[in-house]
């Protein structure tokens, strides 16, 4: 099997997921220059993959292709308007599954998600609790089962941006900015909002602290009526996603949970402080290139629950898993991370 030269890419979801294949591709793209490579996905995420050189970007609105026929449609729109020779499923679902099928592509590689092993990491009886291979790696091996050869170095991953100071609410001048994303997509993952609150409370206690919350607009919108400090702005609904992501690069530091938003503060080279409830970062997820050390979680049998957050906790139910995790733990945290100590 000849090396390919240009690499059909399938990934249509979920927002973390498609983040985390970023780096990898910027890897494979920095270390094989006679390569190109075609993404496919959903619109909302073509900032992410703005200026890596010889990356094509096509967003398909997939909503509207329902059935059977309407991904033959998808497929045959491929065949006649890009010119690959071969095709890297990274998503490997039953859509991606039966548009590789139409597309009828010999030189396919398909990620392995290592199903039995996370099986083995979330159940409840008989755990087995081990750090399973990264997602980034994973990612990486499809396009080495496609003859490329691939090293995954952080640097090379790291969307470095030109800092828009318009974007910032605040003057730079010796101030800290602390973004912090108080929502998951599931309540496994969420850090109970009453904590997230006297987080912001502390921090805003030292008016040198910038607090800028990112978010969905309706849900933050709605957490951030009972939070008014001057030193605290809602970020959620206001900018781009490019916008976002440029404003995040010129943060100190980032507070999220096992979300979408640790993984954009990942891909531009920011310090998260992670916290994790009822998923756990042994299951591969952990953001591109971040310290560990940062993680905050409690050492619970329970944990993990589920890969993605999507179950409950059998023993916690929907209370969650984060309930030891105490505001002051995070908040030293994040102060040790930006250079100065609190005096609250």
């Amino acid at each position: 099997m000849s090396t390919p030269k240009h690499i059909l890419v399938l990934r249509f979801s979920a927002l973390g997921d498609i983040a985390m294949t970023v780096p990898v591709i910027k890897n494979v793209l920095s270390q094989n220059p006679d390569v190109e490579i075609s993404y496919i996905s959903v619109f909302f995420v073509k900032p992410l993959f703005a200026d890596i050189e010889r990356l094509h970007f096509y967003a398909i609105d997939i909503k509207k292709y329902k059935g059977i026929f309407a991904l033959l449609k998808i497929a045959r729109l491929l065949k006649n308007t890009i010119p690959f020779d071969a095709v890297a499923d990274l998503h490997d679902v039953l859509r991606t599954k039966i548009i590789r099928f139409f597309l009828a592509k010999k030189n396919t590689a398909v990620i392995n998600k290592g199903r039995k092993e996370r099986q083995e990491l979330i159940r409840l009886h008989n755990k087995i609790l081990r750090p399973l291979k990264p997602m980034f790696e994973r990612y990486a091996d499809v396009f080495r089962s496609l003859g490329i050869n691939v090293s995954l170095n952080v640097e090379q991953g790291i969307a470095v941006q030109k800092p828009d100071k318009s974007l910032l609410p605040y003057p730079r001048e010796d101030n800290y900015f602390i973004g912090i994303a108080p929502f998951a997509k599931h309540n496994s993952k969420l850090y109970p909002l009453d904590k997230m609150k006297e987080i912001i409370s502390l921090l805003a206690k030292i008016e040198i602290n910038k607090i800028l919350i990112f978010g969905a607009k309706e849900e933050t919108t709605i957490f951030m009526n009972s939070v008014a400090y001057s030193n605290v702005m809602n970020m959620a609904g206001h900018l781009k996603l490019s916008e976002e992501l440029n404003l995040i690069s010129q943060l100190d530091v980032m507070i999220t949970m096992d979300s979408a938003n640790m993984h954009f503060a990942s891909l531009v080279g920011l310090p998260v402080v992670s916290l994790w409830g009822g998923t756990h970062h042994f299951a591969g997820f952990y953001g591109w290139g971040q310290d560990q050390r940062n993680i905050i979680q409690t050492d619970l049998p329970c944990r993990p629950s589920s890969i993605f957050g999507n179950k409950k906790c059998p023993i916690h139910g929907d209370v969650g898993c984060m309930q030891e995790i105490e505001p002051e733990i995070i908040v030293e945290k994040v102060t040790a991370l930006i250079g100065y100590k609190s005096t609250n």
